[in-house]
This record gives structure tokens, C-alpha cells and sequence, in this order.
């Protein structure tokens, strides 16, 4: 008999996976595929999005191979979010390279928006703000910058999406141009109260409504795969979310002050609040999905670079040939010494949002080795992620017990213990990464009836691992204030 499985994408910012979600909520079958970062100048952040399109391709043709095995109900996507891919409505091509969350091309855009006083409207209509990180400021920088694109926008002659929308434009062959209403509220142009693209917003930035998808909740049927070159040819797409949210489905994040954080690239941490609470002090509110044609929502901090900085390590200063051996590096110190390290590669996130700060290492003496460096990267992380849980509570009034953790830099247990310890509390890592690929998975599965209720899936079992902390008052004190003033520094 065969087993029944969702098929899920999940198009990350470094790379793509493909995996079979079975019943259980157990990943049964996995391929992955990287895809080429490029930065055309310093602060620019592109990817190719017909090369992720056919890396696509090549994980459902590898995991077509095993189909024989599973009986597959539904194609799920979780993706990265606020990337912005432009495309030509006939011939499909896209028109420039994908401008990823990332890139901060458009701060003096942003800075001039904010300096007129618009921040304030765009507030009030999305929970967020003027930022190079959301997406609207791509899209104008792009009809601005592709001659004769602003004419084919108006025109309707371009479609214009988030990596979902792309991907769903692709996978129906140029039939359904969708995206979910999480990925929509993360662009600046779509109200997250009225759950429509805003005509204000529209206007404010110039952005022709036609060129735009589709707006559904995450568990609706968004159209059946028809690209004649795939397998699982007329197989529903259902369950479509930005990656962040996903991952908070994913960890059954489902009461009011349920909280977690995603170690990706950069670091999302959310906080299930079911009805719309105002982030403020760089904070934003956020939709935490559509389901059953209900929205629900979150509040949300942003870390701009997380595992992007263990990233950096090994690639450009070759501190570690492996990202492994950070952990083993980072315990042969018994403490950090003072050194500190501020990843502000592409500015900072919340509580700071400021665009143009940049990277530094502060506490440098002439004792200071390769393990002190690599430490202090790995508790910058922490620091982060500390930043924003203070932040959320005093903000918020809601009370944070124990922060649920998932992404591959959980794997590292001296920054799982860390963050535990500087946070004080208990954090709890899912032994399995791919928590946004579950829980598109899970979406899915109830928009096309693989699983019937929320409480059906609270019920499957996780494999988890527990940290708690162990840290003095005192320790955690001098350690956070020692960060806060590095970042102080800094600025």
C-alpha cells in the first residue's frame, strides 16, 4: 500500500529543498539544491530566478523517482520573503535578476520616504515600515531602472510577485499569477486590516495594481502543476506561506504568546498573538496566515544576518573550513573576554533598523584568537535574537516562557545553550530543521483534507531537544550589557 505524502518546496534564500511529508508529519524522502548569491556592488543582493526555477525542476524530477512508493496529495511552498521577481507576461523571462530581502540598493529611497512623512501611513495600513528589507522599494527601483519597464507595468505586459508567485506562475504554466496573504503583507503594499492591496499604498509608490497577484489565504487551492516538463502533472497547490510564518505553523505555535525563532539566513522571531497587536520600537505586526478564510496574526522582530554570518566565516575570512566547527571552537573559551561582534553586514534589524550600519568586531586585544572571533559570532546571534524578546515582551505585555527554536543553526548546542542562558529561559529545538517546509506541509494538508483539524495535527509527535539555563543573574548582565554596549558603539 502506498503511503500518503505532501510534497513540499522550500525556497529558502540559500537554497532550495524538496521533501514527502507523510501522515505522520515525518519528512520520509529529501533532495536540496544551493543556488548562486550575487552581489553586483557592496549592499546589493541578487538571485537568478530561472536557475531556482530549475532547481525546482531537478527535486521534484529526483523525488519523482521514488513516486511509485507514496501516493502525493498536494505541492506545498514555504519561501523566503520580501525577494521580488519582475517577469514579461508573454514570453515568461524575467526582467532583471530577483532583488532578495537583503539587499539595501534602496536606502536613500527609503530615507526620503521616511523623511517626507510616510512612514506613518504605511504603518498604520501593513505593521510595517519604510525599510530596504520590505518590498515595495525593489519594485519601484526596478520601474525606474529597466528602461521601458514603467510603460509595459501600466501597460499590464509584467507580472511582479514574491518568490511564490513565481514559482506558482511557473508551476501552472502562466495560468494562476497568486500569492498567499502572508508574502503580500510583506511588501508594503497590502493591508493587513482590509486584507486587500491598498489603493494609498498603490499610489504612494506607483505601483499599477494589474502587474500584482492574486491575494489567497495559505490553505487555499491556488491552481494544479502544468508545466509539461514536470512530474505530479495536475497535482493541487495548496499551502503557500512566507518561510518565517511557516516555520511557526511548523512548531504548532497555534495560543496566543506561543513564541519562536527561525535561525536561517537572517533570524525571524514571531510571537502568535491570533488578533493584530501594533509593533512599535521596531517591531512589526505581521499575518501570521489565512486559514479556513480567517486571518490570524503575529508580532514579529527581524534579525538581518544569523546564519549568513556563520556563513561568512567560512567562506570570506576562512576562519573554519566547516560550519561544525564553530561549536567546538566557540567551547574552547570559557567566556567571551570582552569580545564582541556587531553582523551588521547589510544594517541592522530590530530594535535598531538602521540600514546603514556596518559590521564590527569591538574588544580586540593583542590575546585575541580565532576562537574568540568565531564565539563572538555565535553569541551575536543569541544577543539578537535577546534584543527582540525584550523588546516583544515590554511592548506587548505578553509573557515569553520558553522560546521554540528550529533552522539548521540549532544543530550548534553551545549557541542552543547560550541562548538559553543570556535569555533565561528554556529554549526548545526541534531536532528537525525544516519546521517552514512542515508547516506549508500541514496547511496544505488541511486545505485538501490530509489531515482535518489543527488539533489532529497538535497531536503528531516531535522529536525536540531542551536547553535550560544555568546562567548567574550576574553573568547574564555584565554578558548583555556588554553587547548592548558594542552595539552602541557601533552606531
Amino acid at each position: 500500500m502506498k503511503e500518503r505524502v505532501i510534497l513540499t518546496i522550500d525556497q529558502s534564500t540559500s537554497g532550495t529543498k524538496a521533501m514527502f511529508v507523510n501522515e505522520n508529519g515525518e519528512i520520509v524522502q529529501k533532495a536540496s539544491k544551493g543556488h548562486k548569491q550575487i552581489y553586483p556592488r557592496e549592499g546589493w543582493v541578487e538571485h537568478d530566478p530561472l536557475e531556482i526555477y530549475e532547481n525546482v525542476k531537478e527535486l521534484l524530477g529526483t523525488l519523482s523517482n521514488n513516486e511509485k512508493d507514496y501516493e502525493v496529495e498536494a505541492l506545498s511552498i514555504a519561501n523566503q520573503r520580501e525577494t521580488i521577481v519582475v517577469w514579461d507576461k508573454l514570453s515568461g523571462q524575467p526582467v532583471h535578476n530577483a532583488i532578495v530581502w537583503q539587499c539595501r540598493r534602496t536606502t536613500e529611497m527609503c530615507k526620503d520616504m521616511v523623511d517626507k512623512g510616510y512612514n506613518s501611513l504605511v504603518h498604520d495600513r501593513t505593521g510595517l515600515k519604510i525599510d530596504p528589507y520590505f518590498s515595495a522599494s525593489k519594485i519601484i527601483w526596478m520601474l525606474e531602472n529597466i528602461p521601458g519597464l514603467k510603460q509595459k507595468a501600466e501597460n499590464g505586459d509584467i507580472l511582479i510577485g514574491t518568490m511564490d508567485s513565481w514559482l506558482i506562475w511557473k508551476l501552472t504554466n502562466g495560468k494562476v499569477h497568486a500569492t498567499d496573504m502572508t508574502n503580500a503583507s510583506r511588501t508594503l503594499l497590502f493591508n493587513i486590516y482590509t486584507l486587500s492591496w491598498d489603493t494609498n499604498l498603490l499610489d504612494l509608490f506607483d505601483v499599477p495594481h494589474i502587474t500584482l497577484p492574486e491575494v489567497l489565504n495559505s490553505d487555499d487551492i491556488f491552481g494544479e502543476i502544468e508545466d509539461p516538463e514536470l512530474p505530479f502533472h495536475k497535482l493541487p497547490i495548496s499551502g503557500v506561506i512566507g518561510d518565517s510564518q511557516g516555520a511557526l505553523f511548523g512548531q504548532r505555535c497555534f495560543e496566543s504568546g506561543m513564541s519562536k525563532a527561525t535561525y536561517g539566513t537572517g533570524t525571524s522571531v514571531l510571537v502568535y498573538t491570533e488578533k493584530p497587536v501594533q509593533g512599535q520600537a521596531g517591531l512589526v505586526t505581521s499575518l501570521a496566515w489565512g486559514l479556513g478564510g480567517k486571518a490570524y496574526y503575529a508580532i514579529e522582530g527581524i534579525i538581518n544576518s544569523a546564519g549568513d554570518t556563520i556563513k561568512w566565516m567560512v567562506e570570506e575570512l576562512e576562519l573554519i573550513d566547516l560550519v561544525s566547527e564553530a561549536e567546538a571552537l566557540a567551547k574552547e573559551l570559557e567566556h567571551n573576554e570582552g569580545v564582541y561582534f556587531i553582523p551588521a553586514f547589510v544594517g541592522l534589524g530590530a530594535p535598531y533598523w538602521n540600514p546603514n550600519a556596518r559590521a564590527a568586531v569591538i574588544g580586540i586585544s593583542r590575546n585575541t584568537r580565532k576562537a574568540h572571533i568565531v564565539r563572538a559570532a555565535l553569541e551575536s546571534i543569541a544577543y539578537q535574537v535577546k534584543d527582540i524578546i525584550e523588546l516583544i515582551e515590554s511592548e506587548s505585555q505578553i509573557q515569553i516562557h520558553d522560546l521554540k527554536v528550529d533552522g539548521g543553526a540549532t544543530s550548534n548546542e553551545f549557541l542552543m545553550q547560550f541562548q538559553a542562558d543570556i535569555l533565561d529561559k528554556q529554549v526548545t529545538a526541534s531536532k528537525t530543521a525544516e519546521l517552514s517546509a512542515l508547516g506549508s506541509a500541514y496547511l496544505a494538508g488541511l486545505g485538501v483534507g490530509f489531515w482535518d483539524s489543527l488539533d489532529s495535527i497538535k497531536r503528531l509527535h516531535r522529536d525536540t531537544k531542551n536547553y535550560v539555563p544555568h546562567m548567574s543573574e550576574k553573568d547574564i548582565e555584565r554578558n548583555y550589557q556588554g553587547w548592548k554596549k558594542a552595539v552602541c558603539r557601533l552606531l
